[in-house]
Order: structure tokens, then sequence, then C-alpha cells
């Protein structure tokens, strides 16, 4: 069996570009169906989704009502962290039930943790370089203030955060406590910038421990950093070492983080049947790293020459696939570079221009040799 390999020749700026670019364009596909968990109700409610759509008013998978407004996970809703602290004037749509979780949001538009990424890449170009201070304050400005972002749910980890910082505690120390859905892929979507940023500067490895710095500002779990580094691993090399083909990279990364997962990612490209086999039926389509990372790296092999088809099998898998396509839409943009971004989904992101400035901005500061400019 041949594996598909990249399929033109790429410099170093065409594929962070990419990477940049697919990581916003995944995470903004799929938000009008994030979390929906019955495909028929998917289908249904948006048909195939293979363009950007605004979310509908009801979700009948939503769970915002059962979640807690004082902290991380399930529980009351008499607290406060959501709409005094985070996410002002939002509070009135986590009590309905069935309300979206991105209610009001338009077509095109970017989730919160996509938009924190971007709060990276602004700050490393600041800071020219990795600076956990800097991104700290930068953060806890932008969740704190009315009006700085559309969406109406935050993750557990930030109302986590969030509380611990209402007590007083400093930032640095903020990230709370381990909960059953703390090792999720959500803590992954803010890393790419890091990685690439550190890695352009020294090494791979480098980068990998610079990444872990991030995620332990919001994340506390083990389970979790072999994956994030696992994912470092991955994108530092694709950009700056790309290998041959893809496969062969995706399987090297796949020991201790899913049984008989190598074996599957070099059967992927010989499948015919629909992703959701393994994306909903093998793993789950959750957002628990063991079966989210696992997927991710499944639907690239299995796409590994197609950006469009591989973020548009995730999308309708349902599930966590806003952060799954966050993911995923990285390590494919680096792999196949910035041109493989279908034209029509890199001019419908909502904040497009914002996000065209900030990429050249970071290439310009991280990338400055004439050989790696696009």
């Amino acid at each position: 069996m041949t594996l598909p390999a990249s399929p033109q020749p790429l410099n170093t700026a065409d594929r962070v570009r990419g990477a940049l670019w697919g990581m916003m364009v995944g995470d903004a596909l799929a938000m009008p169906v994030h979390w929906y968990y019955r495909l028929s109700e998917l289908q249904r409610d948006y048909g195939v989704i293979r363009d950007y759509q605004a979310p509908k008013a009801i979700h009948p998978s939503a769970i915002m009502s059962l979640s807690s407004t004082a902290g991380a996970g399930r529980g009351s809703q008499s607290g406060n962290v959501v709409g005094d602290v985070i996410l002002k004037g939002k509070k009135q749509h986590w009590g309905p039930a069935h309300r979206h979780y991105h209610q009001g949001m338009q077509a095109g538009e970017n989730t919160l943790n996509a938009l924190c990424a971007r709060l990276v890449i602004r700050s490393l170009c600041r800071k020219r370089g990795h600076d956990t201070q800097d991104f700290l304050a930068d953060y806890v400005q932008f969740m704190t203030t009315e009006g700085s972002h559309n969406d109406t749910y935050a993750e557990s980890y930030h109302r986590d955060f969030f509380a611990n910082w209402a007590r007083g505690v400093p930032a640095h120390q903020c990230a709370g406590a381990t909960g059953h859905d703390t090792a999720s892929i959500g803590g992954l979507v803010g890393l790419a910038p890091v990685v690439l940023a550190v890695a352009a500067q020294g090494e791979a490895q480098q980068a990998v421990e610079a990444s872990l710095r991030q995620l332990r500002l919001t994340h506390q779990s083990q389970p979790l950093e072999a994956f994030a580094a696992a994912y470092g691993r991955l994108l530092a090399q694709l950009v700056f070492s790309p290998p041959p083909s893809l496969g062969p990279l995706l399987q090297s990364q796949a020991p201790g983080l899913g049984k008989g997962l190598s074996a599957l990612l070099g059967q992927a490209p010989d499948h015919k049947d629909a992703a959701t086999r393994v994306v909903g039926g093998l793993y789950s389509p959750a957002c628990y790293i063991e079966d989210s990372f696992p997927s991710v790296l499944y639907l690239a092999a299995r796409y590994a020459n197609d950006f469009e088809a591989a973020l548009v099998a995730n999308t309708n898998a349902g599930g966590d696939n806003c952060h799954r396509g966050a993911v995923l839409g990285a390590l494919l943009g680096a792999w196949l570079g910035f041109e493989a971004i279908p034209l029509r989904w890199r001019q419908g992101l909502l904040a497009g221009a914002a996000v065209a400035q900030e990429v050249d901005d970071f290439i310009d500061t991280f990338l400055p040799l004439p050989s790696d400019r696009h």
C-alpha cells in the first residue's frame, strides 16, 4: 500500500499559515452542530454541513441547563461566575432546556476556545516569544470584559479558572483541580501557536515543553499532557521537518495513545466507508481526550490529501467536533499548506481579515527569512 504524500512543495510559511488558518476554519465549520450526539438530528436540522452556517436557537442534545454557573462541571445555576465574572449578559441562556451552546453566533464565527488561541498568537507576537504572564493578563481581560466575544458557553476549565480568580487566587495558580472532563481536546486548541513559535526559534522538544507550560495555565491533567505532547511533536515535525508521507508520522505517535491505533491508522487510507464507523463507532465523539485525539489522527490519516473532506467528515460526525476540528485543521493545514484550505472557507470566516493580519504578523515575527515568506 502506498500512503499519500504531500501534493506539492511547500515552504515553512505555507505550512504555518495553513496550520493557523486550518485551526480557525475547522472550529467555525463545526460550530452550528457542536455537541450534536444524534446524527439523525444533526442531519434533520442542518443537512450535511459543507459550508458555514449559523446555529439554530434550539439544540436537541444541549445540556447547558445542567452545567454549573459557579465553576466546573454539572451542578446548580445559582452561582454567578457565569454572568458576573465571565460571559456577562449571557447567563439567561444557560437555564432553558435545549438552548444552543453558541446562541446567536453568526455563520463563520469562531467559538471561545479558538478566540483564546488568537489571544495566544497576539501575545506571542507582542512579546516575540512565549510569555505566560502576558498571555494570562490578556486572557483575564478578554474573558472578564463584557462584549469581548459573542459565544454563550464556556467549558469547565474556563469556569473553574475564573471561580478561583474571583476568590483572589493569582492568575498563574487559577487552573482548576482535575475533574472528569479536564482531559478533553478543548485543552489542545490554544497550543498550536506556542508550538510553532518556539519550534521556529529552537528545537521541537523545547516547543513541546513550552506548549505544556501553556496547557498548565488552565488545565491540571497528566493524562491530557501525554496527548498534548504527541500533538506538539506532530505539529512541529509537519512544519519544520516534514516527512515524505503523513501516515508513518501519525503512526509513530500512536503507541500509548490507543489500543490498536497504529494498525488502524495504517489501514485508514484504504477505508471507503463513512468515517462515523470510527468516529462515533470505535471512538466516542465526545470531548474526552482518549477518544477525541485518536479520532483526529484517524481523520488525518483517512483524508491525508484532502483538507476539505477531512473537515467535512469531522463536522458531520458530531460530538466535540469544534475542538477536534481545530486540532485536525491545524495538523492538515500544516501538512497540506494554506492553499489546500478551500477559498470559500477562507473568505467566509467572519473574522477573516483580522485572522489574516494576525497570521501575517506571526510569520513576520517568527519566520523572518525571505525564503520562508509566503
